[in-house]
This record gives structure tokens, sequence and C-alpha cells, in this order.
């Protein structure tokens, strides 16, 4: 029996407590979409006490000019506008508005831009240089019994000698050989001249 009456008893205070947390979310919900009933604040104008801090305080006219803010017309005027629009213009110099004033007198410079820069313009490149000239010298040649000519030639304290076809001083190849002339190639440059024969 005992026990049968605590359950009951448990049982009505959970009920109590439910009622109770039922009654404040109804009472929460019903506020929170109740739309509020609150009047606008008027602006009232007081006039402010000059302390003598010029930095703080506000004069009477600027307090006044706020409060007369909240009465200001914002409607557009369309007679202002147009008078606004029929001032001429009363300047001594050009009016940029107007497409009919005299246009600005501009001086003419004294030398161009153009001299200026043909003076200061960098040198045009004229190309690769020119290949440098071959220093050996011809100074005879000599025929075998096979009829091969052989050609001699001195570079500086040196002294070669060369069939047709064949490298001299690691850079020169030998060409046509004749009595008067031998073609000689500069293997550096690829450049081929003819070397004169020189008298002795």
């Amino acid at each position: 029996m005992k026990a049968g009456a605590e359950d009951r008893r448990k049982v009505m205070i959970l009920a109590g407590l439910g009622v109770v947390i039922a009654v404040l979310a109804v009472w929460e919900v019903s506020g929170f979409f109740s739309s509020p009933t609150s009047k606008p604040i008027p602006v009232v104008s007081t006039p402010l006490r000059n302390t003598g801090n010029a930095h703080n305080s506000t004069s009477a006219p600027e307090a006044q000019h706020i409060a007369s803010n909240a009465s200001t017309d914002v409607t557009l005027h369309l007679d202002m506008l147009a008078a606004t629009e029929d001032v001429e213009y009363a300047g001594t110099g050009r009016n940029i508005f107007s497409a009919t004033s005299e246009p600005v007198n501009i001086p003419k410079p004294l030398t161009t831009g153009r001299e200026q820069a043909k003076v200061n313009a960098p040198p045009v490149p004229t190309g690769p240089p020119p290949p440098p000239p071959i220093d050996l010298k011809y100074f005879g040649y000599s025929q075998g019994k096979d009829k091969s000519i052989r050609a001699f030639f001195v570079h500086g304290d040196d002294i070669f000698i060369a069939r047709m076809g064949e490298v001299v001083d690691h850079r020169y190849k030998v060409g046509t050989i004749s009595p008067g002339g031998v073609q000689v190639t500069d293997l550096s440059y690829n450049n081929t001249q003819t070397l004169p024969l020189i008298a002795n």
C-alpha cells in the first residue's frame, strides 16, 4: 500500500511540474509572436548649458539644428532646379561647360620632341662584326712527282706545309692552291679568304 501511495505522489508532482512548464512555454511563445505596441519617443530639444569646455559643449544653434532635422523637407523642387540651370556664366576665362566657347590658345613649342629624340637615340646596330683576317702568309709552293701541289705558309715563327684539304694550325683548312694564291678557310668563323703569294 505504501509503495502505491508513494508512486501516486510522484506522478502528481511530475504532472504539476508539467503543467507549470506548459504554461510558461505558451506564455513565452505568445510573447514572441505578438507585435510590440511601443510608441516612438518624441524628440525634445533642451537648451544646453555652456560648461566652459569648448570640445565637449554644443552651442544652442547647433542643438536646434540637430533637433530640426526631424522635420527636414525631402521633396524634390523642380522650380528650384530650373532656376539653378538658368545661371549664366560670368567668368573671364573659358567656359568648360559650353561647346561654343573660344578654344584655348596653346603656344607652340620652340623645338619638337622628335629632334631631341633623334639626338638622344642610341646607335643602330649594324650587325655582327666582320671576322678577323687570316694571318697566315703564303710564300711558296712545290709540286711532287705525282703532280700534287704543296703550299708553304708562315705564321709568326712557325712554318707549315699542307696539301689541298689539310688543316693548318688546328684552325685553317687549305683549299685550292695556285701559283698566285691559296684559298684558306678559317674554321672558327667559317670565313674563306684568298691569300696572295708573298714576294721574297
